[in-house]
């Protein structure tokens, strides 16, 4: 009988030790292009890789990075929100290096040589202690309005681009929410226009123009929507925000080297309806932790 039970433990030890063997993985940040600054200044590229990852506890990031050419740098939420590399949590200048995730919760990284974290060398993520299934989000059935900017509104953002990037990123954005431009009626505008028009900031032609504030704009359709402002240098200073509208779930920002979509959208101008609100993140087994809240610097 003793013996059966030493075995019984020892079998219940063995099958432990094997579920936490098997949970460990080493994530290579980044994939093939590893850690450095992004291809064309791609301010979504780390959040995009991360969104794809499930980082569980006792997991590896693997930074590969020329040693004298780049760094790594672990910081604050606060730090990582301005690229402030003052006094980080740990930093490592010898790559490639490794980083054990040996705690839950958020982590933040950034490069800190030359401008390289605003220039998209930054990664966020998200540590759980399980690799287990989650329950997938609820789908919103209810349109919702979406105050552009938050707080900020509609001007030229003080962080550029990476600015409305970071506001839309994590928001889930369904046929039938409403974007509410606010801005300086006679000082702005707020145009829907192409990608190649969005990527170019070559303003000749739009899809529709609102001139006055605050500009209700329906989502009318799925699919990639561009917004910039058409006055002189204000879309090249980054005063422009692309979404990308699904039925339901997730929406990831538009790829800047993805094709254009087939069909152009001409969002209409609506009257507000209900109450304005602001999305809540998701963070869900492996598909976002994003760029989180540069915007809550920002705008809140």
């Amino acid at each position: 009988m003793a013996k059966i039970i030493r075995l019984a433990i020892l079998a219940v030890a063995l099958f432990a030790f094997l579920q936490t063997t098997v949970a460990v993985t080493t994530h290579v940040v980044g994939d093939s292009t590893g850690w450095t600054v992004p291809p064309n200044n791609d301010l979504t590229f780390y959040a995009v890789w991360a969104a794809k990852q499930t980082f569980i506890l006792g997991d590896i990031l693997l930074f590969n990075f020329t040693t004298g050419q780049e760094d790594v740098a672990r910081v604050t939420k606060e730090a990582f929100l301005i690229c402030n590399s003052t006094n980080p949590i740990s930093l490592i200048t010898a790559g490639p290096a490794n980083y054990s995730l040996n705690s839950t919760g958020e982590y933040y990284f950034i490069g800190t040589l030359n401008n390289n974290c605003a220039q998209g060398q930054r990664l966020a993520i998200n540590v759980t202690t399980s690799p287990g299934p989650t329950a997938s989000p609820v789908p919103r059935a209810i349109p919702e309005n979406y105050t552009v900017g938050g707080n900020m509104g509609w001007i030229i953002p003080p962080l550029g681009e990476i600015a409305y990037i970071t506001w839309a990123y994590n928001k889930t954005y369904i046929v039938g929410d409403t974007l509410v431009f606010n801005f300086l009626n006679g000082s702005d505008d707020v145009a829907s226009v192409t990608k190649e028009a969005y990527n170019s900031c070559n303003l000749s032609t739009s899809l529709a123009l609102y001139n006055n504030s605050p500009a209700y704009i329906t989502l009318k359709t799925t699919g990639e929507y561009f917004f910039t402002s058409t006055y002189q240098y204000h879309c090249a200073l980054g005063q422009k925000l692309a979404i990308n509208v699904t039925g339901s779930g997730t929406a990831y920002p538009p790829s800047s080297s993805a094709n254009s979509p087939s069909g152009s959208h001409g969002p209409t101008a609506s009257p507000p309806s209900g109450s304005t609100s602001a999305a809540p993140s998701r963070i869900s087994g492996g598909y976002l932790f994003g760029l989180l809240t540069i915007a809550m610097v920002v705008f809140y």
